[in-house]
Formats: C-alpha cells, structure tokens, sequence
C-alpha cells in the first residue's frame, strides 16, 4: 500500500503548488493593482476569499463548519486560531467577508511569486527580533478602521505535531484590549491531520472548524492581556483535547517520536 500512497501524496502536494502558483500568476495584473493601496484591500480580499473557496475544494476537501455566533459585517475583530498547516490561512479566508489582514512570518517571503504579492499584504514579523515584534504591533494598529481585522496565530510559530497547542504571546491580547474589539477563536481539528507540514502525510478529507463565541474585551485593561490571553487559551485547549479525531493524530505523532528517541 505505501507505494501507491506515497506516490498520491507526492502528486496531490504538487497539484496544490501548482494551483497556487498558476492562479497568481493569472491573477497578478489585478492583484499587483489591489495591493498598491491600502484603501483597495477590501477588494483585494474578495478575491483572495474566491480563491481560497477554489482551492479547498480544488485539493478534495469539504468544509464543515460550526459557528456559535457570527460576524458582523463592517466591524473589526481580532482572530486566533490554533496553527498546524500552511492550509490555516486558506480556511480563515473562506470563513470571514470582513476583510482580514494577516500577521505572519518573514520567512515566506522566499517563496518564488507568492512571496512578491505576500509581503504587499501581510504584516510582516521577523520572530527572532524584539524590534520587529514591536513594529507589528503598531502596523497592525493602523489597520484596524472600516470593518478590516487582524490575524494572529497567539502561538506565534507552527508547533510540532504532537504538541496540542502551543502557549500564547501576548500580541493579539494587547492590540484587542487597546481597540476594545472582540477576540473571534476559531479552532482547526483537521489541518494537521490532512495537510500536514509532512509532504508524506494527508489527503482530501472533510475539515472540521468551529468558530467560538467571541471573547469581548469591552471595559478591559492593559493589565489584563494576561487573563485574556488565559482564557482564550483555556477555551482552545479544550476543544483540542475533546476531539478524538484531533488527539489520536497528535498522539500518533508522539509515539512514533518516542519510538525514535
């Protein structure tokens, strides 16, 4: 059997990369246009929101999605959710019209083609550097009018696979409290599991996401990101260790560690 999956599993990444690539290539007069302006954005994220429908369902997935309480449009927010995959962006993009920026790593800049239009659209944030970390937080300050939100992923890095979540920064807490907008926690169960970092691991499945109800930070002080950043850990901790499907993978991976070690 591992000769015909390895095979499958090695031609569906590359048809994902291909997608990738091939779409932003056709797409580029327009994108190069609607990240030449910060006012044009919202333009730019419907079509980033179109695309990232076609490539969920391009690549075999089906989506099911629970919302405990949803967004309203023309009002910011501040969404984090757990980071497993290079699939998570994708799937926030399909789950939000409100127009989200992104804060993400330097790193992926080095992509060829996706790291030109990545680095027009997204804050920037050098992990390793206090200063850089700083200047986030004060871009992502700035964006944050007419209804556009922002996205942390609170982990502030892809954690390995058998750890269940990562602790938190306390970036997002910050910025939320400091605009007095909700925090939207959105839980990813299946990423991992079908779109791992592991070329070698995955496959078309059915992703499971659920969009909690919202943390408000009305009345709320700098003081208290700790807290906050407590709570809405303790909230996404919880549905990750209650998910069978998501703890079998994360201790799958942990044993097979153990073994190596």
């Amino acid at each position: 059997m591992k000769y015909i999956k390895v095979p499958f599993l090695l031609l569906w990444r590359a048809w994902f990369y291909i997608l990738v690539f091939v779409s932003i290539i056709i797409m580029s007069p327009i994108l190069l246009i609607l990240t030449s302006s910060e006012k044009l954005y919202p333009h730019f994220w419907k079509i980033v929101r179109g695309f990232s429908y076609m490539l969920v369902y391009a690549m075999g997935f089906r989506l099911k999605i629970e919302r405990e309480q949803e967004i309203e449009r023309d009002k910011s927010y501040v969404f984090c959710a757990n980071h497993t995959s290079f699939f998570d962006i994708w799937l926030m993009a399909v789950l939000s019209k409100n127009p989200i920026v992104f804060v993400g790593k330097k790193e992926l800049v080095k992509i060829p083609i996706f790291g030109f239009f990545y680095k027009r659209a997204v804050i920037m944030v050098d992990r390793g550097s206090a200063d850089s970390r700083r200047k986030v937080y004060s871009l992502a300050k700035k964006r944050l009018v007419n209804g556009t939100s922002v996205a942390i992923y609170p982990e502030g890095l892809v954690p390995d696979e058998h750890v269940i979540l990562a602790p938190f920064k306390n970036g997002a807490f910050s910025l939320a409290i400091e605009h007095q907008i909700s925090i939207v926690p959105q839980i990813y169960f299946d990423c991992k599991r079908f779109f791992s970092w592991n070329v070698f691991k995955g496959g078309p499945g059915v992703l499971r996401v659920k969009q909690c109800k919202f943390i408000p930070t009305d009345g709320l002080e700098l003081k208290d990101r700790h807290s906050l950043r407590k709570q809405t850990f303790d909230l996404m901790y919880h549905e990750l260790s209650n998910d069978s499907l998501y703890m079998e993978d994360t201790n799958k991976v942990k044993n097979e560690q153990q073994k190596i070690s």
